[in-house]
């Protein structure tokens, strides 16, 4: 894909286009929209076409709305919860943004609980917004409060082929054992299994297939798993 600098302007035709980090749309003083980039790094696309972003070799995390998140609750706040992403402002998360919560009927998260949520607001002079529900269905569809199992932290590069259906290191790692799992943009990954040496073996691949890691490939990772006590 091409290297992107800031400033840059993204042609592009597909009518329900949406722009991850890196871009964002501008209108000039003739209405005209256009996609402009704003950091330095490749222009990638999903394969539906329907996606775009730009991949940089940026650490913290830019929020983007609908991208799904794993975050840790920092603090209560009125009738909702502040939730650190790894961004630069922390984001907020209503009582009421996750399915069939009611004023009398919503989740008890604690300081340090973790969840996974989807980014339904993001703007550059506003603190991001979270929901843990699915935009088109209202369904949680497996966002909510993340229990037990075990936070790994990786690239961003790494979260997003992760959550490439294409990617073999989760269907590789499922077809040893059996294994929960929740994938962030934001460079976090959550892992859940019946047996702590799994979860353990689970993390170590993560650390060792990433891009900023060990950058191991499928061969040497089905090698890798093979010295591991399962």
């Amino acid at each position: 894909m091409p290297v992107v600098l800031p400033g840059e302007v993204i042609q592009t035709q597909h009518k329900t286009l949406k722009l991850g980090p890196g871009l964002q749309q501008s209108v000039d003083l003739q209405g005209r929209t256009s996609t402009v980039v704003t950091r330095a790094g490749t222009l990638e696309q999903n394969a539906k076409g329907n996606k775009l972003w730009v991949e940089g070799n940026s650490r913290r995390y830019v929020p983007a709305a609908q991208e799904p998140v794993i975050g840790v609750v920092s603090a209560r706040q009125g009738e909702g919860w502040r939730v650190d992403i790894g961004s630069a402002h922390q984001a907020s998360l209503d009582g009421l943004a996750f399915e069939g919560a009611s004023r009398r009927n919503r989740p008890n998260l604690k300081v340090n609980s973790l969840v996974y949520a989807r980014v339904s607001l993001a703007h550059k002079d506003m603190e991001p917004e979270l929901e843990c529900f699915d935009a088109q269905t209202r369904k949680a569809e497996g966002f909510g409060e993340l229990k037990g199992g075990f936070l790994v932290r990786c690239s961003l590069k790494m979260s997003r082929n992760l959550l490439d259906p294409k990617y073999f290191l989760l269907p590789l790692l499922g077809s040893r054992f059996p294994l929960d799992s929740a994938v962030g943009t934001n460079g976090r990954v959550w892992i859940s299994a019946k047996e702590v040496k799994q979860t353990i073996a689970a993390a170590r691949c993560i650390e060792a297939a990433d891009p900023d890691g060990g950058r191991m490939d499928e061969n040497t990772i089905k090698k890798f798993i093979g010295t591991l006590d399962l």
